[in-house]
């Protein structure tokens, strides 16, 4: 067995490694082409060393997919800096493949079957009332009866999600002043002294002055003020929403448009709620953005569990974990489970 097989037959036994580091007079090049033809080894980073190195060499090393070369002496070169910068790369490559994966999310034929069903018959059954809503929508207040709104779904997928017009027409405008009533606003406190951060103030000027919107700010203030901003966004009493809307939020009605995405296939009856653009874009992290793996859907586990809770509030961290427990978890017998907890919950009005 010469020394490329013995290479490989080492491999085997202690897989994996960070890198390979091997010697073309022991067989470098024949060992680079024969890990290089094999699935499980195709990325491993390898680095050839040599006693002479000359252009013609760089090159062939290059064709067969070799990572690096060095004087058999190590003469020159950092090879700790080399190696640890191909071992972050494998890790982030290794990242880039698992969220790929993560984010290509199949519908089951059993839960699309239901869907279609059910949504079908409900739409037929309740036209009468859809009607009779979309009625008094237009006699309560100005602007359409259905709202449309760009969301996140299954796999980062974008739609316009149908709803029942339950707000005033500028409420995008009166959210950008809202942000102190959120529910979900972290309580923490940001010390600052005349527009300036703590440290900062100390010394009487800023430090790292950003230009931001056509003034002066301080960097380190607004970086602390960004890490702090909440995912989600929810309110009570919230002044955007009209007479008649609090009435078809609290009984769920301002929803039921969504049976049409449901029968078209942009969601579920049963997954995780598709989320505004403005807050999906704050869970794509390596920690948050399993929840969008599962299905999206028009009733879920985090809406039956905190209308179970009654007036108990709901932190985010807990709705992402939720999110991503279906995620991870949902089958047809859950789905079932977390649809017939929904009619109970649609009893407990909650003005959000």
């Amino acid at each position: 067995m010469n020394s490329a097989e013995n290479c490989l037959e080492y491999l085997k036994n202690t897989y994996p490694p960070d890198a390979v580091v091997i010697g073309r007079s022991s067989g470098g090049l024949k060992f680079l082409e024969t890990i290089r033809g094999q699935a499980w080894t195709r990325t491993l980073p390898v680095i050839i060393t040599s006693d002479h190195i000359t252009h013609g060499l760089l090159k062939e090393i290059q064709e067969k997919g070799g990572d690096d070369i060095y004087p058999s002496d190590f003469s020159s070169g950092d090879l700790i800096t080399r190696l640890d910068y191909f071992v972050k790369r494998r890790h982030y490559k290794a990242m880039q493949q698992t969220k790929a994966s993560i984010l290509d999310v199949k519908i089951p034929l059993w839960k699309r079957f239901i869907d279609v069903t059910t949504t079908g018959l409900a739409l037929l059954l309740l036209s009468p009332l859809l009607i009779i809503v979309a009625i008094l929508i237009k006699l309560d207040s100005k602007g359409p009866v259905i709202y449309l709104s760009k969301r996140v779904g299954a796999g980062y997928k974008i739609f316009s999600i149908y709803k029942f017009r339950t707000m005033r027409t500028d409420a995008d405008k009166l959210i950008k002043n809202m942000g102190s009533l959120n529910m979900y606003t972290k309580n923490t406190e940001t010390k600052q002294t005349i527009g300036l951060c703590e440290t900062c103030a100390g010394i009487g000027t800023c430090q790292q002055q950003l230009y931001l919107d056509g003034e002066m700010v301080c960097e380190k203030m607004y970086l602390t003020e960004k890490k702090e901003k909440v995912a989600f966004m929810k309110f009570q009493n919230d002044p955007r929403i009209t007479r008649l809307g609090k009435f078809l939020r609290n009984s769920s009605i301002d929803e039921l448009p969504q049976l049409f995405n449901i029968f078209l296939g942009d969601m579920s009856l049963v997954g995780n709620r598709p989320l505004p653009l403005y807050e999906a874009e704050k869970l794509t992290t390596d920690e948050y953005i399993e929840r969008f793996a599962g299905p999206g859907g028009l009733t879920g586990l985090w809406q039956v569990t905190k209308r179970g809770k009654g007036k108990k509030d709901m932190t985010e961290e807990e709705r992402i974990q939720l999110d991503i427990e279906y995620a991870r978890n949902f089958s047809f017998k859950y789905d079932m489970k977390i649809f017939f907890m929904t009619f109970p919950a649609l009893l407990q009005s909650e003005n959000v």
